[in-house]
């Protein structure tokens, strides 16, 4: 307790610096998982991607980053073995912070999209450890992360595959691609439509403090999706094009009405992951700031501090702009060759898997979802369309993120321990 009265601003200064350099990695590695597709299938510029995401992210973050949350992120571990040392606590958080920073800025350096989301649980997995002993974590919690390795991208590749396999036996290989877009992409768009609206539902709307119930969520974006199919309708039926022109002039025209899906349903999805995954820069912030100015006090929830949300959305933008860049090649270029068609039919696999895992409660990565579903559009095409190199390093990356969380942040407690104590 002494060392948080004797300290309290100190610490509170570190863990806004480290919540900002933590939000930054976000930035910098997850905003892939909304442009990625869009900037490998020529569909947005890298500039442009970064542009309109710096838009929808900062608007998810800051608009919809919410009011309230948890101080121990996705409840991984039990906050009641810290009532006696809740310094230790404070330090763990900032170890944590620093130590998911860390990681997520030597991964985007080298172009690996890794989950930001289990970088911070296995940095407060680390520091849980030697803090509080094996007990204070939540194993059932851990052991559904690992599982979430290979159900979530083997969920999406499915659904991308099967999407995409349908859009090329309804659209592209008959012999009048774009009269047949004309009757099939309109359901899409409605497929479209509903599942960014529950994205955005589920995972940003319900951050501002709008009740919206399950049911009333579904016909909300049953409506949207109606509403952007008619839209659709109306506004492909008005492309024309000269029957005699050969079949690559239509399929061109078909790829350009996917690209402009492709381009709504990213700007969907970043608006949903600056909603959801500013917590994981903001959340450990809160937490300090809860204990340091309650005395000691662990709440199971903090209310945030004004500044902390406007820190946390700054973060990620600057995170993308300067860093960005790296990890959108690795999943727009790296993985397969995408077009819009083959980047839309990831994104909507994406945004879907979304939405059924967390209808079922199961934890998620949203960037190991996008993965999946670009790795079962390549297969699609069949194996030779992947570049195996880069799929191995990334799953590589993604088996280290925990342990590597864990080792860095176990380190840098014992730094803060010997310094304040």
């Amino acid at each position: 307790m002494a060392i948080l009265e004797s300290y309290g601003l100190i610490l509170i200064i570190l863990a806004a610096v480290f919540g900002f350099f933590m939000a930054y990695g976000v930035g910098a590695n997850d905003v892939a998982n909304a442009m990625g597709t869009s900037v490998g299938s020529k569909a947005l510029t890298i500039k442009q991607a970064i542009l309109i995401a710096a838009i929808f992210e900062f608007a998810g973050a800051y608009l919809a980053g919410g009011s309230v949350t948890s101080t121990i992120r996705s409840g991984i571990i039990d906050a009641g073995y810290f009532a006696d040392t809740p310094e230790f606590m404070v330090f763990g958080m900032i170890a944590a912070l620093l130590a998911a920073g860390t990681w997520l800025l030597a991964a985007s350096y080298f172009g690996w999209p890794v989950s930001t989301t289990h970088s911070i649980i296995g940095a407060i997995i680390g520091f849980a450890l030697v803090a509080a002993g094996t007990e204070a974590v939540q194993w059932n919690k851990v052991s559904g992360i690992v599982g979430s390795w290979v159900v979530t991208p083997m969920l999406a590749g499915v659904l991308a595959y099967l999407i995409f396999m349908s859009a090329q036996r309804l659209i592209f290989d008959t012999d009048n691609p774009l009269e047949n877009a004309k009757r099939y992409v309109p359901f899409y768009m409605f497929f479209a439509g509903l599942m960014m609206t529950l994205v955005t539902v589920q995972k940003g709307l319900k951050h501002v403090g709008l009740d919206i119930s399950t049911a009333n969520g579904i016909y909300i974006s049953i409506a949207v999706g109606v509403v952007v199919a008619v839209i659709g309708k109306i506004a492909i039926s008005r492309i024309q094009i000269d029957p005699e022109a050969d079949k690559e002039m239509h399929y061109n025209n078909v790829e350009r009405i996917f690209g402009i899906l492709m381009i709504t349903t990213a700007c969907c999805m970043a608006f949903a992951h600056g909603s959801n995954d500013v917590a994981n820069a903001i959340g450990p912030v809160a937490a300090v700031v809860s204990v340091v100015t309650s005395g000691g006090e662990i709440a199971a929830k903090a209310t945030l501090a004004v500044w902390v949300l406007p820190l946390g959305a700054i973060g990620i933008v600057i995170g993308l702009a300067t860093l960005g860049a790296r990890v959108i090649k690795t999943i727009g270029t790296a993985i397969t060759h995408l077009t819009p068609s083959r980047g839309f039919a990831a994104e909507l696999s994406a945004a879907s898997t979304v939405v059924i895992a967390s209808g079922a409660g199961l934890p998620i990565s949203t960037t190991q979802t996008l993965v999946g579903a670009v790795l079962g559009v390549g297969l699609a095409r069949g194996i030779a369309a992947l570049n195996l190199g880069v799929v191995r390093n990334i799953f590589i990356s993604w088996v280290i993120t925990l342990p590597v969380g864990a080792g860095l942040a176990i380190v840098f407690f014992y730094i803060l321990k010997a310094i304040f104590s």
